[in-house]
């Protein structure tokens, strides 16, 4: 053979080789970069109550054989439960979920979830997500590598209380006279009220006697004196209000000038929604002359028309704080036991019967 050709298949068998380690890299390469991207995050509810659990479940759409899963969530909101598929560690604000398939094989997952619990003493709308990222990710015999996730894949939830509507009473005892001024409470109250940054309450007269007029006064913290029937009550950006067991109690006087039915129509806006109604709610007044009233509690709190924005529906309370009628009381006491004549009887019978006895004592000694 001559040594041109020698040469030749010599030069021949390193490109072959050189071709074959090139190509084994290669595809060890690809192995490695191969993105998992039917990785798919759910949330059992989007929208769950304080103290309800929310279940983040991941499927991978594929069997792995390995993987370290991060669950980022808000510690403020969220509390850890529970995990299922693999061995799990808390950090407050992150669980890790790690999984390995020790058989090498046979036993893989295509899933896992991780529970979390809504705290109890959540009172405002809270929306939050749950952050996911991964790494260590291998099909189910190890050999092949996928990427780890390290842009995270967010799910959005909300907490919300189970909010109850608002109320709205206007409180007095008595009657109310014309031209006299009536004290009154107007409250806003809820067991679980929606949070508001800027409401205020405006009053309006939706029915009179002729000619009447009407004041409902009420004084600001810096002795200004307001009349609801003219302007609303609240700064002119509204003030805040919800949570927890909300009462909101305003003194109020009210002042009406001719004997007859009133309606006061009182309303609870949300500034921050174009004055949207949170509440409203119509009260009777009825007013009498003076001299005419009588021990009856006033009616200011029995309202028809009665109408809440939230669900349509209102509050029919009765009157407010009652007046107890005195009893009758008689004029004179019955007579029970013995009269003052009766015990003269008996001493004067005592002191006769006393001498009787002295004086035959004393005729025996003679």
């Amino acid at each position: 053979m001559e040594k041109g050709d020698i040469m030749t298949k010599k030069l021949l068998s390193i490109v072959l080789i050189i071709f074959l380690l090139f190509f084994t890299l290669q595809i060890s390469v690809n192995a490695a970069s191969i993105p998992l991207n039917s990785v798919d995050v759910t949330v059992s509810d989007t929208k769950i109550r304080p103290g309800e659990n929310v279940k983040v479940n991941i499927d991978f759409g594929t069997e792995l054989g390995a993987y370290t899963f991060d669950i980022a969530y808000d510690n403020n909101i969220f509390e850890y439960v529970s995990s299922e598929g693999g061995t799990e560690d808390d950090n407050g604000t992150r669980v890790r979920v790690v999984f390995y398939d020790s058989s090498g094989g046979t036993n893989p997952r295509t899933n896992m979830s991780v529970t979390f619990k809504a705290k109890d003493n959540i009172t405002t709308t809270n929306p939050t997500d749950f952050s996911v990222t991964a790494e260590g990710l291998s099909n189910k015999d190890a050999s092949q590598d996928y990427d780890d996730i390290t842009s995270p894949i967010k799910k959005s939830v909300t907490v919300e209380p189970d909010y109850k509507d608002y109320t709205l009473s206007l409180n007095y005892a008595g009657s109310v006279i014309e031209n006299k001024e009536k004290e009154m409470k107007l409250i806003t109250e809820s067991s679980m009220g929606k949070n508001y940054d800027h409401v205020i309450l405006k009053a309006e007269i939706t029915s009179k006697p002729t000619d009447a007029d009407v004041k409902l006064l009420a004084t600001t913290t810096v002795r200004q004196e307001v009349d609801l029937i003219q302007t609303p009550w609240g700064d002119p950006t509204g003030y805040a209000l919800g949570g927890k067991d909300v009462k909101q109690e305003l003194n109020i006087r009210g002042l009406f000038t001719k004997v007859g039915e009133y309606t006061i129509k009182i309303s609870l806006l949300d500034k921050d929604s174009g004055d949207a109604q949170i509440a409203t709610r119509e009260f009777k007044i009825n007013v009498i002359e003076e001299g005419t009233q009588n021990n009856n509690p006033g009616q200011g709190n029995n309202s028809e028309n009665n109408e809440n924005i939230e669900n349509g529906q209102g509050q029919n309370n009765e009157s407010n704080i009652q007046e107890n009628k005195p009893e009758n009381t008689p004029e004179t006491l019955p007579k029970t036991g013995m009269t003052k004549y009766a015990y003269i009887v008996i001493i004067m019978a005592v002191l006769g019967t006393a001498y009787i006895i002295i004086a035959n004592a004393k005729i025996k000694k003679d």
